[in-house]
C-alpha cells in the first residue's frame, strides 16, 4: 500500500513538473508566484516563500532570500537575454519548491522497513531528465515529425510558411490535449485550484489591498503574467519564427528548432512584460490566448488554499524588507 502511494506520489510530482511553465510565473522584477502540490510559493524580487498543506491541514512554510541574477551581473537584465536568464530561474526555483512540496506530502509516509519516504537526489534527477525529454518530444520532434509526414501526403502543405503554420497547429493541439487530460486527475485539479490563489493573492496585492481571504477571492483566477500566458506566446511566435527560417533535412530541421528556442523564449518574455504593463496595446493580444486557456489552468481556490498563497506572499515579503531594493508593482 506504501509502496502504491509512493509511486502515485512519483507520478503527480513528475506530471506537476511538466506542467511547471504553465504554473509559474516568469518575472523576477515584479510579485509572482507557483502553485505546487498542496500550496503556493509565492515570490518578490529579492525573497520567495512557500506555504503547503500537511495531510493534518496545517502548514508547512519555508521563506529564503533570493539573488537577482541582474544585480550581479547587469547584462542579464539587457531584452531578450534578460527572458532567457530569468526564465532559468524561475525553473530552478519551481523546481525547489515542487520538491518541498512533495517531501511534505510524503512527511507521514514510510516504506516497508520503517524508512521515511522522501524525494531524494537521485530521483528528483530522474524526474528532470524524464521531463525534459518529454518536452523535446512532445513539442518539438513529434509536432515537426508530423508536419513532415503531411507534407508528404499533402505536396501543398510543403510552402514554407504553411508547414510552420500546420507544425504549429499540431503542437498547440498536443498542449492543450495534454493540459486538458491533466485537469481530469482530481490531484492535478487541486493544483489548478491552488493556482488560482496564487493569481488572486497577487491581484489583491498589486491592488494595495489589505491581503485576507475576503479580500483576495473577489479577484480573478487570470493574469496576464502567468506561465500558462507565455506558453502560449511562445507557441504563436514559434509558428513566425519557424516560417522565417527555411531548412532542408529532418535532422537539420529538428535541430535548428531546439537553438531557436532560446530567441523565441526570450521574445515571448519580452511580450508578457509589455503586455502586463500595456493591457490595451496590440501585443496584449497575443497573450489573449493564454488568458483563454487559464479557464482550464486555473480554478476557483477555497478559503484554506487562499489561506495558504496569502502565507506565502507574506513570508516572502518580511524577507524582502530585509534583504531587497525597490519593490516594483506592475
Amino acid at each position: 500500500m506504501n509502496k502504491m502511494k509512493s509511486i502515485l506520489a512519483h507520478l503527480r510530482f513528475l506530471t506537476v513538473l511538466q506542467l511547471l511553465p504553465a504554473l509559474e510565473s516568469p518575472e523576477e522584477t515584479l510579485v509572482g508566484g507557483q502553485a505546487v502540490l498542496e500550496g503556493v510559493m509565492m515570490r518578490s524580487p529579492h525573497a520567495w516563500g512557500i506555504a503547503v498543506r500537511k495531510p493534518d491541514q496545517t502548514m508547512a512554510v519555508h521563506a529564503e532570500p533570493l539573488a537577482k541574477a541582474s544585480d550581479k551581473h547587469p547584462w542579464k537584465g539587457w531584452p531578450f537575454v534578460r527572458g532567457i536568464m530569468t526564465l532559468g530561474s524561475a525553473m530552478v526555483l519551481g523546481f525547489k519548491a515542487l520538491r518541498f512540496s512533495a517531501d511534505v506530502a510524503l512527511e507521514d509516509e514510510k516504506n516497508e522497513k520503517g524508512e521515511k519516504l522522501e524525494m531524494n537526489g537521485w530521483v528528483a534527477a530522474a524526474n528532470i531528465a524524464v521531463s525534459l525529454g518529454f518536452f523535446i518530444f512532445m513539442y518539438k520532434f513529434l509536432p515537426f515529425a508530423a508536419a513532415r509526414g503531411l507534407r508528404h501526403r499533402f505536396p501543398q502543405t510543403g510552402n514554407q510558411f504553411v508547414f510552420a503554420l500546420v507544425e504549429g497547429i499540431i503542437r498547440l493541439a498536443i498542449f492543450l490535449a495534454f493540459i486538458w487530460l491533466t485537469s481530469r486527475w482530481k490531484d492535478i485539479s487541486r493544483v489548478y485550484q491552488y493556482h488560482g490563489a496564487e493569481h488572486k493573492t497577487v491581484f489583491a496585492f498589486e491592488d494595495k489591498k489589505p491581503l485576507t481571504a475576503e479580500n483576495v477571492q473577489r479577484y480573478s483566477t487570470f493574469h496576464p503574467r502567468c506561465g500558462t500566458s507565455f506558453l502560449m506566446t511562445v507557441m504563436i511566435l514559434s509558428i513566425v519564427v519557424y516560417a522565417l527560417v527555411p531548412v532542408h533535412g529532418f535532422w537539420a530541421g529538428f535541430g535548428m528548432r531546439l537553438l531557436l528556442l532560446p530567441l523565441i523564449m526570450g521574445g515571448s518574455y519580452e511580450v508578457i512584460r509589455y503586455a502586463a504593463k500595456k493591457r490595451s496595446s496590440l501585443f496584449a493580444l497575443m497573450t489573449a490566448p493564454g488568458l483563454w486557456l487559464q479557464r482550464i489552468t486555473t480554478k476557483q481556490p477555497d478559503d484554506t488554499m487562499v489561506e495558504c498563497a496569502i502565507v506565502a506572499l507574506d513570508s516572502a515579503m518580511e524577507l524582502e524588507v530585509q534583504h531587497g531594493g525597490e519593490l516594483i508593482i506592475a
